[in-house]
């Protein structure tokens, strides 16, 4: 018996600043991100990379992934993406890119990743606001 649709596993998803090819085809993730830092808010970010990694599935899928405020019902951006498997041994690796996300407030976000409409992870993603060092771009100047 050959399946004709199985829906595949979100094998992982990460928040990068961006992701590079080797020669061999290998990604390099750059930037893993557990948490957000922004000089103030609000402030907008000129682009969220979501990098998520799909297996043990076989057919044509739609991959949906939103940016949500922290009160947690307000969608700040979705971004879809198909993709398909030929069989449950392969992998898809997609990378969404939700342009203009903006936080207007500090807090914590999620990020939901979807497969046709079923949810299959939503994660935290704290907005910290952390000042600059003194003496670097974008620091107040030292009052005294």
């Amino acid at each position: 018996m050959n399946p004709a649709r199985i829906l595949p596993d979100l094998q992982s998803s990460l928040l990068c600043d961006g992701v590079r090819q080797q020669a061999n085809g290998d990604l390099i993730v750059l930037g893993v991100m557990g948490l957000i830092r922004v000089p103030q808010v609000p402030i907008t970010a000129q682009v969220i990379l979501v990098l998520n990694r799909w297996t043990a599935g076989v057919g044509q899928f739609t991959e949906t992934v939103r940016f949500i405020a922290p009160d947690q019902t307000t969608l700040l951006r979705k971004g879809e993406a198909k993709f398909a498997l030929q069989d449950p041994s392969h992998s898809a690796t997609n990378m969404m890119g939700l342009q203009q996300v903006e936080f207007k407030v500090p807090g914590v976000y999620w990020v939901e990743v979807l497969v046709d409409d079923v949810m299959k992870l939503r994660y935290p993603v704290p907005v910290v606001v952390v000042q600059p060092p003194p003496g670097q771009p974008g620091a107040a100047p030292m009052q005294g």
